[in-house]
């Protein structure tokens, strides 16, 4: 798959940022240069292992009118730490200087798989800066079988295998017992969720995703999207329809138009003709 190299720096650009929380972490992500605000920024939390670069082509294939930033998390790629980062609730801390905008621009906050849960709660920690939630192929503590496969062999070898992947499978075991973070956050929230899943997804099942959409007690009904045919990596797909699935996560604004008000109703009095008239 094409990376950011095999785009110009003027649409597609690496960046580092100072992370939240005051853990003294620089972060790395990918961003979509705009010379004017974009009315809408998309921020995209990764999963696991959390590679930014897979999302390079969507990223080229945004367009003027939308601007897109992905981030490598904490203990991944090129942010800091080196040493893994297990805390939902620390990630969601450090990324939160992501939901920084210009004046009029409004975020639209998506979680992918294992950063369905971190974006949730980050919602829910700055509920002034974030218009709306995605939460694309989430992973929602329970694997499916290619993911139970990869996890159980990377247990065995975490002394060999490449940091990345061994913060990978560490993330991905120690998840279940931090959910309740996650409920916490989606009962709080005010704003619109939206949920898409693959359905032929087999790192991490539909089921769980759209029992999800339907159980998690929110304040509004959580949007459900199946995608037809997708597997868990939506993202490494085609652009077009990633992004057409993500635009139609954000409402249409309509047009405003100015009435003015109508008058009262008047009644004229009714004359009387003829006979009637003759007899008053």
């Amino acid at each position: 798959m094409p990376t950011s190299d095999d785009y110009p720096d003027s649409i597609v650009r690496r960046f580092r940022f100072e992370a939240g929380g005051g853990f003294g972490w620089k972060i790395s992500a990918l961003t979509t240069p705009r010379q004017k605000p974009a009315p809408w920024k998309i921020v995209v939390v990764t999963g696991a292992p959390s590679w930014a670069e897979y999302w390079a082509p969507a990223l080229a294939a945004l367009p003027q009118h939308r601007e897109m930033v992905v981030v490598d998390r904490p203990g991944y790629a090129g942010s800091e730490p080196v040493e893994y980062v297990g805390d939902i609730q620390v990630q969601a801390q450090a990324l939160a200087p992501l939901l920084h905008t210009r004046p009029g621009q409004r975020v639209l906050l998506v979680g992918q798989s294992y950063g369905a849960a971190i974006a949730s709660i980050m919602a829910e920690q700055n509920p002034r800066r974030v218009a709306g939630l995605v939460l694309l192929s989430g992973y929602f503590g329970e694997a499916g079988p290619t993911a139970r496969w990869l996890v159980r062999l990377g247990s065995k070898l975490l002394k060999i295998i490449p940091r990345d992947l061994r913060h990978a499978v560490l993330e991905v075991s120690g998840q279940p017992a931090q959910l309740g973070g996650l409920h916490a956050a989606l009962a709080r929230l005010r704003i619109p969720v939206h949920v898409i899943h693959g359905d032929k997804d087999d790192f991490a099942p539909i089921e769980i995703a759209e029992r999800l959409a339907l159980q998690a007690p929110t304040r509004r009904p959580i949007r459900f999207q199946r995608v037809a045919g997708g597997n868990h990596f939506i993202s490494d797909g085609p652009a077009e329809p990633l992004l057409a699935a993500l635009e139609a996560c954000i409402p249409v604004r309509k047009p405003f138009r100015l009435r003015w008000p109508k008058p009262p109703a008047f009644a004229w009095p009714r004359l009387r003709i003829g006979r009637d008239a003759a007899r008053a």
